[in-house]
């Protein structure tokens, strides 16, 4: 129970594109991947395919069809699953880790050719997940990747989990959540990727909120200490001003 903000569960509604989850490791990624692949199997038919390294949940068929693959085992590579995948006709495909460029390559093919793509990266926020996207491609390419990455991401969902305050063995979850709109698609297209966190700080009409906005937010309902969300904050600063807003 991570405590998902309710635009998370939307976009198990999107038909094609690229949903990131990133996270350290220990930071739930997998369960919010888990999460969304439980949400498309409860609410419309279709075909799912899970990529992963191992198989960390196994999903049983609701409205949709669900094959899992695990890597070494069924696959021999992230890159190669996600290509032969492509002749299994899924409609979604969850590919468990991001880990070289031959995977990138492979999921935004995948996502580009009207696929919905779930994945992870070992990125602490939304921003430098588009930039580690992008940094994964030689210099000359990376003008090309990053139209292709301003066409098909759809969201980012950043995760740090941190101990509920008085409790030791039980954690909450710090969420950042970036909604590609087209004015964050347009400034990952020109190389402005810094640029998108003021998307983020004003776009709560779209389900956008920032690292710091959902540490205030924790601090402000008494849950989380605040000597722990300056441990992971962007800005201790703005956490702060943001703290005193909803104290």
């Amino acid at each position: 129970e991570l405590g998902l903000p309710p635009v998370v569960g939307t976009l198990a509604g999107l038909k094609s594109g690229l949903v990131l989850v990133t996270g350290a490791t220990g930071s739930g990624k997998s369960t919010t991947l888990a999460t969304l692949v439980n949400e498309i199997n409860s609410q419309r038919t279709c075909h799912i395919l899970t990529i992963e390294d191992p198989v960390e949940f196994v999903h049983q068929s609701k409205k949709s069809l669900i094959h899992h693959r695990e890597l070494y085992t069924d696959v021999p590579s992230f890159a190669e699953a996600v290509r032969a995948s492509l002749r299994e006709d899924p409609d979604v495909i969850m590919v468990g880790e991001m880990r070289d460029l031959d995977t990138v390559r492979a999921v935004l093919t995948a996502a580009e050719t009207g696929h919905l793509v779930l994945s992870t990266l070992h990125t602490g926020d939304a921003i430098g997940s588009v930039e580690r996207l992008v940094g994964s491609f030689p210099g000359h390419e990376q003008g090309a990747a990053r139209h292709r990455i301003a066409m098909v991401l759809k969201a980012v969902v950043s995760q740090h989990l941190l101990p509920i305050k008085g409790k030791t063995d039980v954690r909450l979850a710090a969420i950042e959540v970036l909604i590609v709109n087209q004015a964050v698609s347009n400034l990952i297209e020109t190389a402005k990727t810094r640029q998108i966190y003021s998307v983020m700080e004003t776009g709560s009409s779209y389900g956008m909120q920032t690292l710091d906005q959902s540490l205030a937010a924790w601090v402000g309902s008494g849950k989380l200490d605040m000597s722990q969300a300056r441990m992971v904050c962007s800005n201790p600063k703005t956490l702060e001003r943001l703290a005193r807003g909803v104290a």
